[in-house]
C-alpha cells in the first residue's frame, strides 16, 4: 500500500522527532515566562525572582592580588607572633594542619618584618608597606578572618572566583553579569584585566573569568593593558564601517536561519557578540582614550596609560564602571613570597598600594564610591612560620587572613573579625568565602541563596550548598 507519508531514513526521524521535542519545550518555557510575567532584563534573567533586596551597589570592581598576600605584613598586626619570633611554631597550631611547602619540615615563628600604625579616626591598624591605604582607613572596612579551603594557587582562585574548586563553573563575575547585566550596551558587561610585578608572578588561566554553564555571552572579556585592547577590534584595511554593519547582518540573518531549526543557545551568543564587538570599535578606543583626565588625576594613580601596569588598569576600571560596566576584575600578579619577603614585599606594594588608595579617592570624589563596591585581596594569605627559600619568605596559608572592602554600601573604618595571637587560625567572626560572595551579591541588591540557575537537575548558585552569612556588621 502507498503511504501518502514520506518515507525517513532512521536519522532524519531522530533529527525531526529531536527538533519537535525541542521546540515543544522552548515554546513551554516561553509560555511560563509570559504566564508568570517575567520582565526582562538585558540578562534574560527574572529579577524577581532572587532581588529580595534593596541594592547599595550597582557595580563591583575586584582588586585581586594574585599570589596571597601576607596578612601579617599588611593587615593583621600580631605582637605575640614577633616576640616569639625565631622560636619553634607551637603544634597545637599546625598538627594535622593542611600545610603547602612547609610540611615535614622544622617550623619556627617569624614576626611581622614592618611596624604597623593606627590611621584615621577609626584607629585602623595598617602596616607601613601602605601608606596610601593608611590614608583611607576610614573609608574600608579590614576583614581579619577569612578562611579558604584551597592551599595551592590556580584552585584556590578558582574557589575565590566560582565558589567551588571544580573547574568550569561559572565566575563570580559571570555570575554578577548574568543577573544583572551591563548597563552600557557597547561595553562588556565583565571585563578583566592583569598586570604583574614582584615575585615568582602565576599564571592566571581564561577560565577564571569563564561563564561555566551559564550563556557565553555572560562570561569576562580580558582587555590588553597595552596595545590594542581587544584583538581584531578594528576594521581591517578597505572595509568601511557601512560594508561592516553589512556584513555583520547579513551573518546575523544567517545564524538566526540556522537556529529556527537548531534552536542552539550558542548561536545567539554568537549573533551577540558580533553585535557588541561591531559597537565596541567606538566605544573602547573612547574608553582608552584617556586625554581627558586631568595630570593630577593621572599623578594621584601614579598612571602612564598604555604602560600595563595595575595602575593604569585600575584609571581603567573607574571609567569602565562610570561607563556602566558592571564587574572589573584586576589581577596583579607577583605576590607568592616564599623568599624574598624583605625584597618584594615593597616591590608589590609599591607598585599596587597607591592605585588601590586613588581608585577609592577618585570614585568618591566623583560621587561613585556609594554605588561601586571595591574588594581587595589575594586567594589565600601566608604563614606565621618562616620559610628559607631565596631570603626569609612565608608559605600559603587558608585558616586566617585579610580582605578589605570599600564601597557599595560598606561601612568605612571598621575591623570585622580576628585571627589568633599567632595570625594562624580565624577565631573570631569567621568570614568564608561563600560569605564574601553573599555579601557582595547582597550589596547588589541579589538574594544570594535564591539566585539559582538549573543544571543537570541540580540548583547551582555561586555560594554553593552551605548556607552562606552576609556580613552584616561592616554593611552601613
Amino acid at each position: 500500500m502507498n503511504s501518502p507519508f514520506p518515507k525517513l531514513s532512521r536519522r532524519q526521524f531522530i533529527s525531526t522527532a529531536g527538533f519537535g521535542l525541542g521546540a515543544a519545550a522552548f515554546s513551554s518555557l516561553a509560555q511560563a515566562d509570559e504566564q508568570r510575567g517575567r520582565s526582562k532584563t538585558g540578562s534574560g534573567v527574572s529579577p524577581e525572582s532572587f532581588r529580595m533586596i534593596a541594592p547599595k551597589a550597582k557595580s563591583v570592581i575586584f582588586l585581586c592580588m594574585a599570589g596571597g598576600p601576607s596578612h601579617l605584613e599588611t593587615f593583621d598586626y600580631k605582637p605575640e607572633l614577633t616576640r616569639l619570633t625565631g622560636e619553634p611554631m607551637p603544634e597545637s597550631f599546625t598538627k594535622g594542619q593542611p600545610i603547602a611547602q612547609l610540611q615535614g619540615q622544622e617550623l619556627k615563628c617569624m614576626g611581622p618584618i614592618i611596624p604597623f600604625q593606627r590611621h584615621g579616626k577609626s584607629g585602623q591598624m595598617i602596616s607601613d608597606y601602605l601608606p596610601h591605604t593608611a590614608e583611607i582607613a576610614d573609608d574600608i572596612a579590614i576583614i581579619r578572618s577569612m578562611v579558604t579551603e584551597q592551599i595551592n594557587h590556580d584552585p584556590a582562585h578558582t574557589f575565590m572566583n566560582t565558589g567551588t574548586a571544580i573547574s568550569g563553573r561559572p565566575s563570580m563575575g559571570a555570575w554578577v553579569n548574568y543577573g544583572l547585566g551591563s548597563e552600557n550596551q557597547n561595553l562588556p558587561g565583565f571585563v578583566v584585566l592583569t598586570s604583574e610585578g614582584g615575585r615568582n608572578p602565576q599564571p592566571i588561566s581564561s577560565r577564571q573569568w569563564d561563564c561555566g554553564f551559564l550563556p557565553g555571552r555572560y562570561s569576562g572579556v580580558e582587555f590588553s593593558a597595552t596595545g590594542s585592547a581587544v584583538n581584531y577590534l578594528s576594521n581591517p584595511n578597505g572595509m568601511s564601517k557601512e560594508q561592516q554593519r553589512e556584513t555583520i547582518d547579513t551573518i546575523k540573518q544567517l545564524n538566526q536561519l540556522r537556529n529556527e531549526e537548531v534552536l542552539n543557545p550558542d548561536i545567539d551568543t554568537r549573533i551577540s557578540a558580533y553585535e557588541l564587538a561591531f559597537r565596541m570599535q567606538t566605544s573602547v578606543p573612547e574608553l582608552l582614550d584617556v586625554s581627558d583626565e586631568p595630570l593630577k588625576t593621572l599623578e594621584m594613580y601614579g598612571a602612564a596609560p598604555g604602560d600595563g601596569s595595575f595602575a593604569s588598569n585600575c584609571l581603567l576600571a573607574r571609567r569602565m564602571v562610570e561607563r556602566g560596566v558592571r564587574f572589573v576584575h584586576l589581577y596583579h600578579r607577583g605576590w607568592d613570597h616564599h623568599g624574598g619577603l624583605e625584597k618584594y614585599m615593597p616591590i608589590c606594594c609599591g607598585l599596587t598600594d597607591m592605585a588601590s588608595a586613588a581608585l577609592v579617592m577618585d570614585l568618591k570624589q566623583r560621587g561613585l564610591l556609594d554605588e561601586t563596591l571595591v574588594i581587595w585581596g589575594g586567594e589565600f594569605g601566608r604563614t606565621p612560620m618562616i620559610q628559607e627559600k631565596g631570603g626569609a619568605g612565608r608559605d600559603h596559608h587558608i585558616k586566617g587572613f585579610s580582605m578589605w572592602m570599600a564601597g557599595g554600601g560598606i561601612k568605612g573604618g571598621v575591623t570585622h573579625g580576628e585571627t589568633d595571637e599567632l595570625g594562624y587560625n580565624a577565631v573570631k567572626d569567621v568570614v568564608h568565602v561563600r560569605d564574601l560572595h553573599a555579601t557582595m551579591l547582597h550589596l547588589l541588591g541579589i538574594d544570594a541563596t535564591r539566585f539559582v540557575v538549573k543544571h543537570q537537575g541540580l540548583d547551582m548558585k555561586l555560594t554553593g550548598v552551605e548556607e552562606p552569612h552576609v556580613i552584616q556588621n561592616i554593611i552601613g
